[in-house]
């Protein structure tokens, strides 16, 4: 383990934005997190895992920890169930392909979502009708504080649409150094009905899905709509999708009487930010060396050494907008740094 200095973080964000960071070091076990945390009191540190859901837009005059923890087991396992732990370093795709060449369904609408292990609790991911919450059991944590190893249970992290209690009141004070799913071994439960996985499985000609085409059509489906970020930078979706009153979405319906929706509740509606971000005509815009992708007007992307403020600006630009049309706030997903 060694720390290092001056160094750029473009390797390390899925944006691809080159910034430096005063110092860095890459962790391999919890001994060495804990030893830096141990011995580097004096500097404000900053965990980075799979760079996936952030923009940089400044250099770090911090030390960076580059959370880098790999492995995977199982637990335990029952007739119908079995845990599974993964490390925070683990690639999230590659884990949900893992779970599925063992035949262990729940994560298998997951599939393709950029990230490591470490970050899926904090940011509840979610796609295709399924969230993290759905198959998370617990998760161990170091208290930056005592620097002792705690344990969240799925009830401890409070879980909302892309949120946790990682994201509110405990924020900065514990790092995740794995997760255990609770994944079913048999009679699994397919979530197929949700945006376009159903007309994918029939291009597919398959009519009796197993989780692994499940797996299969999101693929699909997120490879014809969202970029590579080894090809084009991009952190995924930029924007959560909104959630009003139905009051709200009736006074939209006025002018918009087509708009796509999703019934949350009997008095909340949530909107697509995909559509919203469309009909304001950002779709395939492009600014200089960055925009908003031409297939999926969700996702803000960097095509050449574009600078994280910039990106900024334009997703500023992109909510004024949304606002100022439908008279609906779309948030961030993406974490600004």
């Amino acid at each position: 383990m060694q720390i290092l200095d001056n160094i750029s973080l473009k390797p390390y964000n899925t944006f691809g934005i080159d910034v430096k960071a005063k110092q860095f070091v890459s962790v391999k076990t919890i001994d060495d997190l804990i030893a830096v945390y141990s011995s580097e009191k004096d500097i404000e540190k900053f965990i980075l895992g799979g760079g996936s859901n952030m923009l940089l837009t400044k250099d770090m005059d911090k030390l960076v920890i580059h959370l880098d923890l790999k492995g995977k087991s199982i637990v335990s396992q029952t007739e119908n169930h079995v845990f599974i732990e993964a490390k925070a370093g683990e690639n999230w795709h590659d884990f949900v392909l893992w779970t599925l060449q063992q035949n262990f369904g729940g994560l298998e609408n997951l599939s393709l979502i950029p990230g490591n292990v470490g970050s899926s609790p904090i940011q509840n991911i979610g796609a295709y009708g399924v969230e993290l919450k759905d198959n998370f059991y617990t998760c161990e944590v170091l208290n930056l504080e005592t620097l002792k190893t705690e344990i969240f249970t799925n009830q401890d992290c409070n879980f909302g649409y892309r949120n946790s209690i990682f994201k509110q009141s405990v924020k900065g004070k514990y790092i995740i150094i794995n997760v255990t799913f609770k994944l079913t071994t048999k009679n699994h439960v397919l979530h197929t009905n949700y945006g376009a996985i159903s007309s994918q499985l029939e291009v597919m000609n398959v009519s009796k899905p197993t989780i692994q085409e499940v797996s299969k059509a999101v693929i699909a489906i997120r490879n014809s709509k969202l970029p590579n970020p080894k090809e084009i930078g991009n952190s995924g979706s930029f924007f959560k999708n909104p959630i009003i009153s139905k009051e709200g979405f009736i006074q939209l319906q006025q002018n918009f009487p087509d708009a796509p929706h999703y019934i949350i509740s009997e008095t909340e509606v949530k909107v697509p930010a995909g559509w919203l971000i469309e009909t304001a005509g950002f779709k395939g815009k492009t600014f200089d060396n960055y925009g908003v992708h031409k297939k999926q007007a969700l996702v803000l992307v960097n095509y050449d050494n574009a600078k994280g403020k910039d990106i900024l600006e334009l997703s500023k630009l992109i909510q004024h907008t949304i606002y100022r049309i439908f008279n609906i706030s779309i948030e961030t997903e993406v974490n600004i740094f």
